[in-house]
């Protein structure tokens, strides 16, 4: 099984690259691809860059190019104050835009000619390993063009979502390109911070000092369970 994986930065790609068995690299239109096996599995890892734009084209590039039979978008996220504390794993269920308004006769978060939410694939969802412990939640992911880390930010995206359990920058956007191009998409991220809290960015620094790489983990178990 030939899987894509995709994450926004350098410190999430620092964290996912020591899982890779016999790794190459190879660059095209300015990112660059580490492939290689998790186990039985054929692994094509990418970092597109933060925000929606960098995502969609690293997406789009890595689909056209290796043509994975699933693509899973990892990596860290804010929380919202919700179900989700600091260092859960949310594994998105549903995936959409906080920061998208298509007019009149249009729902928030609707983009043009898709759906609201974008549903992530059963495949993954319903793997063991993803339903043990309490530190493991599936819900709604919200992404937008902006870092959160204003409490009025959180309350307009809460009072369009209520029930959203993570923010971020990329995953509505690659899970958009997964839907045109009929890929099947999986969303799994870390909660780094809580959006809004005083200490917001001294949680968010804290967070990289001490790097939780047994969360990053949790996608080797992924990948074994899908091809044991």
């Amino acid at each position: 099984m030939k899987i894509g994986v995709i994450v926004a930065m350098d410190k999430e790609l620092a964290l996912l690259l020591h899982l890779l068995e016999n790794p190459t690299e190879t660059e095209i239109n300015g990112f660059t691809f580490h492939t290689g096996t998790i186990g039985q599995a054929e692994i094509v890892a990418m970092k597109c860059g933060i925000g929606k734009v960098n995502a969609a084209m690293g997406t789009m590039t890595l689909i056209d190019l290796f043509k994975p039979e699933l693509i899973i978008n990892t990596g860290v996220a804010g929380g919202t104050g919700g179900n989700a504390g600091i260092l859960d794993i949310v594994v998105g269920t549903r995936v959409a835009y906080h920061d998208v308004w298509c007019g009149p006769g249009t729902e928030w978060g609707d983009a043009a000619g898709c759906p609201r939410f974008f549903h992530t694939t059963d495949m993954v969802n319903s793997l063991p390993c993803l339903h043990e412990g309490d530190t493991v939640k599936h819900g709604l992911v919200c992404s937008g063009d902006i870092f959160v880390s204003d409490p009025e930010v959180v309350s307009r995206i809460r009072s369009l979502y209520p029930d959203v359990d993570a923010v971020d920058m990329e995953s509505a956007a690659i899970a958009q390109v997964c839907y045109l191009r009929q890929i099947p998409f999986a969303c799994m991220r870390v909660i780094s911070d809580t959006p809004g809290a005083d200490d917001n960015i001294a949680q968010y620094q804290n967070f990289w000092e001490e790097a939780p790489q047994h969360t990053f983990d949790m996608l080797r178990q992924i990948i074994q369970e899908l091809t044991d």
